[in-house]
């Protein structure tokens, strides 16, 4: 199976239709979490800046059976909609939800474990097709370990 990484993040193709990103951050379990499930503190790491675009309307009702939407920006002008449903919210240590905005819509589990003062993440994504995940994987080689570094700079801001 392919991988992609830089120092920190490790993304690997498991299986046809599944994909892995691991990284360590610095921080409590709770805290990364909560930059997961808040909408105000989501909006401030998730988009990689080099894309040019921005979070421009956001909903997250974080709980089993919850949705979200993630509308994106671009000089003012709507780009794109992310939505899905929440289905599992276990504080602070997993989250499961849909991504319902193509017909190829993938199930996103995220997982937080306390390491000492840092917390192992693992996002496991699972496609319907191996086409939908090597479309996919194009698009996190690059763009998850940015989002990732701005995740550890948030972070890092709350002390």
């Amino acid at each position: 199976m392919g991988t992609a990484s830089d120092n920190r993040t490790k993304a690997e193709r498991k299986s046809d239709c599944e994909l892995v990103i691991t990284r360590m951050f610095n921080g409590p379990a709770r805290l990364v979490f909560e930059a997961w499930t808040k909408p105000e503190l989501f909006k401030q790491w998730w988009v990689p800046k080099s894309c040019g675009f921005e979070i421009g309307t956001i909903e997250m009702d974080a709980r089993v059976g919850g949705t979200y939407s993630l509308g994106f920006v671009k000089d003012g002008k709507p780009l794109m909609t992310f939505f899905g449903k929440y289905l599992e919210v276990t504080p602070p240590k997993r989250l499961v939800w849909t991504n319902e905005e193509t017909e190829q819509g993938s199930v996103t589990t995220v997982t937080f474990e306390d390491k000492g003062d840092q917390t192992l993440l693992v996002m496991h994504e699972l496609y319907p097709s191996k086409e939908a995940r090597d479309e996919s994987f194009e698009g996190m080689e690059g763009g998850m370990p940015e989002t990732f570094a701005q995740l550890d700079a948030f972070l890092a801001a709350q002390g």
